[in-house]
Formats: C-alpha cells, sequence, structure tokens
C-alpha cells in the first residue's frame, strides 16, 4: 500500500514538474529524415550495403512509431516511466525501447550491420540508468556505430553517432550486467 501511495506521489510530482501530454508520442518520418539515417547508417564503412543501410533505417523510425502506439505514449519520458511503474501503461521504459528496436532490427538478418545493446548511467546513483540499442557495421565495435534511442523523445526516434552523443557515456549491456553479477555476488 505504502509503495502504490510512494508511486501516485512520484507520478503526480513528476506529472506537476514535466507537465502531462507533452509527449511526443507516434511521430511519422519524412523521407529526408529516413534518407539522412541512411547516409550516417551507410558511411559506417564502405562494406555496408546502402540498400540494408536504407532498410535499417525506415525500419528504425517505422518501428519507433508502432512502439509508441503498442505502448501507448502520450507524455514526456519520465512521466511515462512512473506510469509503467504504477502498472497504468504496458510497456515503455527505456530498455523495452532498446530490446524491441533491436529484436526488430535484428530479425531483418543483415548481412552488413549488426545491432548492439549498451546502457548508461549504471554506476551513477544520481543518475536515471538508461538502455538503448546501437546499430553499426557487421564485426565493428559498438562505439563506432549509431545510437537509435526512441525513448529520448518520447516515442520519436533520437539517433546519433555514439561517440557524439555526449549526454550519455554508453558502456555494453553485456559488461553492465556482468559488474551487476558481481556486485551480487559479494552481497551474499
Amino acid at each position: 500500500m505504502l509503495r502504490k501511495f510512494w508511486g501516485l506521489l512520484c507520478f503526480l510530482a513528476l506529472s506537476l514538474v514535466m507537465g502531462c501530454g507533452t509527449g511526443t508520442g507516434p511521430v511519422t518520418a519524412t523521407p529526408d529524415e529516413v534518407q539522412e539515417l541512411a547516409v550516417a547508417i551507410a558511411a559506417l564503412s564502405p562494406e555496408v550495403d546502402p540498400e540494408e543501410a536504407y532498410r535499417a533505417a525506415k525500419i528504425s523510425f517505422e518501428h519507433s512509431r508502432e512502439l509508441a502506439i503498442q505502448y501507448e505514449i502520450t507524455d514526456p519520458p519520465l512521466v511515462h516511466n512512473s506510469k509503467v511503474n504504477m502498472g497504468i501503461k504496458p510497456r515503455g521504459l527505456c530498455y523495452h525501447w532498446a530490446q524491441d528496436m533491436e529484436k526488430r532490427l535484428k530479425a531483418e538478418r543483415f548481412e552488413t550491420l549488426e545491432m548492439h545493446r549498451a546502457i548508461a548511467n549504471a554506476s551513477n546513483p544520481f543518475r536515471i540508468e538508461h538502455s538503448t540499442a546501437i546499430i553499426s557495421a557487421k564485426g565493428a565495435d559498438m562505439y563506432d556505430g549509431i545510437v537509435l534511442d526512441p525513448w529520448r523523445l518520447g516515442g520519436q526516434l533520437f539517433w546519433d553517432e555514439l561517440r557524439d552523443d555526449t549526454r550519455y557515456k554508453w558502456v555494453p549491456r553485456e559488461v553492465v550486467m556482468d559488474q551487476k553479477r558481481k556486485l551480487r555476488a559479494q552481497e551474499y
């Protein structure tokens, strides 16, 4: 009971601070936006197939929109997170977006592109942990990839080269999960 009350109190506080109904929600990308991302993906390596780059870009935008509808996005990300955590909304935490984006793009079985997952702020107790999907050239390091983050703008795809995404310090998901397992083991 106390947990539910605390969740409601946090939700109301976030709603007052951030305002309700200001999330981007479902957005349809323009052909120019898709083309810009396709060019950036193709530029990751001369080995990247331009057709695959275009398909990945188109799917990234389309799937972001589909997920925004599925997750019932109507609010900014932190307000929506509160609703998910309270059971009001079905999904839409950052790791849901990252997981679903990765799964959708992996289903394409690209021959010249590869998907990665990353987490930021895992070791910072003063910031909320954040997850994302990253696309790179096949065999390339995730740090040479492009962040695909529909959570950040409330359903509208944010993308940028990982090295230029200075808002977050991304760490491979596997590294973060391994660190968490080691910490849990030390507690016992």
